[in-house]
């Protein structure tokens, strides 16, 4: 008893230093309950395998542990362990010189832990230890995907290469990735199709599609109509790709007849598997598929590893599953990086000989052989390269491209080559340049705050020019209330603060903070104002709001004060035929202000200028990840303030794949 108080008191330290939680504390207490004479070196297994949890990984890497603690554990440098007068200082340092085998000879002699059989809480596969629930998830995921990659097709139709001429003419891109990534889809149930922002992913899906529909209906000795579903991670997600899938139908050359087979709306993966009200399970599983022949999710990266294997478990064995996404953004807010995992390596072309014939047979594309070919995986992904959207004279496409290399230098010599890319930076060079060199919280603030107030040009259109079209557009008639609000809600598009942290001065609580006061000094005297900006936090099906949907609040055509939404329906282009939803703030969700959010959040959005905040000191969420997630959200421009010198280079240098 003695034993286990120490221990307890150690790790109630460990939670007033904010190294654990709550929960954690609560979870070796459990362990505790279900066997008293549990070990220290178990009970301190267990609560960093929940710390880990909550920083997003799936297991805790004991071998890792071992070399790199204070990286694994993402807990304050290792010369603050040292301090032997703190009890968790001194704690730490003890868990510190803890061997692998150690680790590995005590929990393999613990009852709390199995390697897969029975029903302990926890698992021990190697050197990762895992908590039960997710070790599970990790098997259904290895297993449906396996069993999705075996071979649908030996061969294709000789009449789908003439087909394939006519969607992919002649291209000046060598080799045609976004034909190889067709081909090798039609070869088996599992594709996936990963590049970063405009290399043609949608279109891609789009003329994969096509080719589906026809390949099918040649196949089926009578014809049929495929039931294809379309999702993605949330609302906003979903409203992009089924506008860009409208958009790219609009300019392919197929019979009318395959189009309309083809989705043109989005739902949530939440909808699709039947979310059920205060619980993890959904309607949709197992023992009640879903019913579809081909199921497309968009923004995988987004996909934690609770809601892939959920989804791996509710598709029939005859579906089809096609993801698409950028391997390289951020991975989910929840446990699980499952889009980076299944991509490791697609980057490298890796593979095998029957992989290579296939894509030359039918692409009639030459790609040169890996010296070690990948993983099954690997043979059914494949990554777009080409940029549609940002080419070499790009400073957005550059600067993204040197932050997911990891290269800090170039990223600082394409910040600073003022003239040859004018997407960046669009203040005035000089100050700016001197800033960054000279950087300070109060310099960046004052920055931020003109960026924040301007409502002039395109390069500059900072919130002032959605508050402009509030005040100086508002109608004169009812009729026009939701053509003004779409307008409203375009206008505030055009920019967007993004942050790292959620706390502090410089985290998303501190920035909408000061925003309100530099934009509503004298209007805000409530809660609830006009032009307030709000981001739905949770979920609501029956107002048909989703997790990341962000409205504005304004007065209607009575007058009364409503928070105006996009329809469900609509895609987010003002010259398209829109409906507005008028609803009162006191129906709504959780919400929170949305002049800044994290860059987490922002995940299946883009805006026409993307300011990007870093804070003053590194943090474990600031990665190379994240930069790159940030940037990548701007379509036309893109700023970096940066309130402490050094932080954007060192947060390039970290990189948690």
């Amino acid at each position: 008893m003695i034993r286990q108080t120490a221990v307890i008191d150690s790790m109630q330290q460990w939670v007033a230093k904010g190294w654990l939680s709550h929960l954690n504390r609560a979870f070796v207490g459990f362990l505790l309950d279900l066997d008293p004479a549990a070990s220290d070196t178990v009970l301190w297994a267990g609560a960093l395998v929940s710390h880990q949890l909550d920083r997003g990984e799936v297991y805790l890497d004991l071998a890792k542990l071992c070399e790199q603690p204070g990286m694994t554990l993402a807990i304050p440098a290792d010369d603050a362990w040292a301090v032997e007068q703190d009890a968790a200082a001194a704690e730490l340092a003890r868990l510190k010189v803890y061997s692998l085998e150690l680790w590995q000879a005590a929990l393999s002699q613990s009852r709390l832990v199995s390697s897969g059989e029975g029903d302990t809480p926890l698992v021990l596969a190697g050197t990762r230890l895992y908590l039960r629930r997710y070790w599970r998830y990790e098997q259904i995921l290895q297993s449906r995907v396996a069993q999705l990659l075996q071979p649908a097709r030996d061969q294709l139709p000789a009449s789908l290469a003439e087909r394939l001429q006519t969607l992919f003419p002649a291209s000046s891109e060598s080799p045609d990735w976004q034909k190889i990534a067709c081909v090798l889809a039609l070869r088996a149930r599992f594709a996936i199709i990963t590049g970063g922002p405009g290399t043609g992913k949608t279109t891609t899906l789009t003329k994969l599609l096509a080719l589906l529909i026809e390949l099918v209906q040649q196949e089926s000795d009578k014809p049929r109509n495929l039931n294809i579903l379309l999702a993605a991670p949330t609302g906003k997600a979903a409203a992009r790709v089924s506008e860009s899938i409208a958009k790219a139908l609009n300019s392919l050359t197929i019979d009318e007849s395959i189009k309309q087979c083809i989705p043109r709306k989005a739902s949530t993966l939440h909808r699709l598997l039947g979310s059920r009200h205060d619980s993890r399970r959904f309607l949709h599983h197992r023992h009640n598929p879903i019913v579809a022949d081909i199921v497309i999710v968009d923004e995988a990266s987004m996909i934690d590893l609770e809601m892939m294997a959920s989804l791996l478990e509710a598709l029939p064995a005859n579906t089809q599953l096609i993801l698409l996404g950028d391997k390289d953004q951020l991975a989910s807010v929840e446990a699980g990086s499952v889009m980076g995992d299944l991509c490791r390596g697609a980057e490298h072309a890796a593979y095998d000989q029957e992989t290579l014939a296939w894509i030359s047979r039918y692409a009639g594309e030459q790609i040169k052989p890996a010296a070690v070919p990948g993983s099954a995986i690997n043979q059914q992904t494949v990554m777009l390269r080409h940029s549609h959207r940002f080419d070499a004279h790009s400073g957005i496409g550059q600067l993204a491209k040197a932050v997911n290399q990891g290269d800090a230098l170039q990223a600082q010599a394409i910040l600073a080559d003022t003239a040859r890319y004018p997407d960046l930076l669009p203040e005035p060079r000089a100050k700016y340049i001197a800033l960054r060199q000279h950087s300070s919280p109060d310099a960046v603030n004052s920055l931020l705050r003109k960026l924040v107030i301007n409502s002039g040009d395109v390069a500059r259109r900072g919130y002032g020019y959605y508050l402009a079209q509030i005040h100086n557009g508002r109608p004169d008639s009812a009729e026009r209330y939701d053509a003004w609000a779409m307008q409203v809600l375009t206008a505030f598009d055009a920019f967007q603060v993004l942050s790292a942290l959620r706390k502090g001065p410089w985290g998303v609580e501190g920035l909408n903070q000061r925003i309100e006061e530099w934009l509503f000094a004298k209007a805000k005297q409530a809660l609830w104002y006009e032009g307030r900006p709000v981001m739905i936090t949770r979920n609501d099906y029956n107002l048909g709001l989703m997790n990341g949907d962000i409205g504005i609040a304004l007065r209607d055509s009575s007058g009364k004060l409503k928070v105006a939404f996009p329809s469900a329906d609509a895609g987010i282009e003002p010259s398209a035929n829109l409906k507005i939803r008028w609803i009162s703030p006191m129906r709504l969700p959780d919400v929170e202000t949305a002049f800044a959010i994290t860059v987490h959040k922002s995940q299946g959005s883009e805006f026409a200028h993307v300011a990007l905040v870093l804070p003053e000191n590194i943090s474990p969420v600031l990665t190379r990840e994240l930069i790159y997630t940030g940037i990548t959200r701007a379509k036309q421009h893109f700023s970096l303030l940066e309130s402490s010198d050094g932080v954007f280079t060192k947060a390039i240098l970290t990189c948690r794949k």
